[in-house]
């Protein structure tokens, strides 16, 4: 594919921001998706069932025409996740990318019914020496006074590519937790859709990013209120070193019906070096009166003095860089509860910034 455009802001802006879209050139995508084996499910409660049968969907926003029709038409693995527990039972499912398992093009359901509480984790791991594809579209419909929290760790490889569509619907008092850890991928690019329909209904959005290299990550992060009192965070914490470039852009809209909700978006990007790249765009829409909503952007080099204090402490300069980026992602991984996974995602941090 030589040239392809994706990931629109759901408002135009102006062309000179060049973050409307983002347009990828020669990326490899197979016209052939071959079956994709190297799965890993653990779900040890009988409330929460898993089949291969998801309903057929229809995005509101989504990466795009090409990357939705790919899933629609070609997925390889098929998930769908009922929730009827009444207390907070844990699915971890893995992906492993290896020499036999190159490509997956994954369609995931995930139907949280009334009162359940679950947590959901999705790992996707690939050997260092592949080139892998990911597509994905996950869809979320969280019932009357749901409670689920997902966790989303991306640690492909830097030659791999990454594209996912997340969208959320919210009933009545349903509340959402995401925690997306996305570090992997030559080319990483989601888009997040959530659709706060119900009253009192609450999705809050933890999300971290490491580039190095020439690393792209394209971010689309768009939350619709209707409920009254509903209420969307987002929270972006990132770092980039070498050429790596981010774009983040975040939408909060608050439509007409929406009284007294409210909306916070923060995102806040670390430059390792004078090469990388970091644009943002934070927009707050409103159709609706009594609404309260905030938005906050920045990105900087890492600060000198800290950098100081801490070398005078005995550490080099390398290992001071990797505090302060701990220190900045701690509060969101603290999300994850399974101290393996975040031991991993520590080490995958190390790793990158040596």
């Amino acid at each position: 594919m030589e040239k392809i455009k994706l990931n629109e802001t759901p408002v135009r802006t102006s062309r000179n921001f060049n973050i409307n879209n983002i347009k990828l050139n020669n990326i490899n995508v197979p016209e052939y998706i071959k079956s994709f084996d190297n799965v890993s499910i653990i779900n040890n409660s009988s409330k929460i069932t898993i089949e291969s049968n998801p309903n057929r969907f229809n995005l509101v926003y989504g990466l795009g025409d090409f990357f939705t029709n790919q899933v629609l038409e070609k997925s390889n693995k098929k998930i769908k996740i009922t929730i009827d527990s009444k207390t907070n039972e844990s699915i971890n499912i893995d992906f492993k990318f290896d020499e036999l398992n190159l490509e997956l093009v994954e369609d995931i359901e995930i139907i949280a019914n009334e009162n359940s509480k679950a947590t959901l984790t999705l790992t996707y791991k690939s050997n260092s020496n592949i080139e892998a594809y990911h597509n994905a579209v996950i869809r979320l419909i969280a019932k009357k006074n749901s409670d689920i929290n997902v966790i989303i760790v991306n640690l492909m490889n830097e030659s791999s590519n990454n594209f996912m569509s997340i969208q959320n619907e919210f009933e009545e008092s349903a509340n959402a937790k995401y925690t997306i850890v996305d570090f992997g991928g030559k080319n990483s690019i989601t888009n997040y859709y959530s659709n706060l329909l119900g009253d009192s209904s609450n999705n809050r959005l933890d999300t971290i990013y490491l580039g190095k290299d020439n690393q792209v990550f394209d971010l689309n992060y768009i939350g619709e209120l209707r409920g009254q009192k509903s209420n969307i965070d987002i929270e972006v914490q990132g770092a980039l070193k070498d050429v790596a470039k981010k774009h983040f852009k975040g939408t909060i809209d608050f439509k007409k019906g929406c009284k007294r909700a409210t909306g916070n978006e923060n995102e806040a990007c670390m430059l390792l070096s004078d090469t990388a790249r970091s644009l943002a765009l934070p927009m707050l829409l409103c159709s609706e009166e009594e609404v309260e909503g905030n938005h906050s952007n920045s990105a900087g080099k890492i600060g000198e003095k800290e950098l100081f204090y801490i070398m005078s402490r005995g550490f080099e300069l390398k290992e001071a860089m990797k505090l302060m980026v701990r220190a900045k992602f701690n509060k969101i991984l603290e999300n994850i509860k399974d101290e393996e996974l975040k031991d991993e995602i520590l080490d995958e941090i190390d790793n990158r910034l040596d």
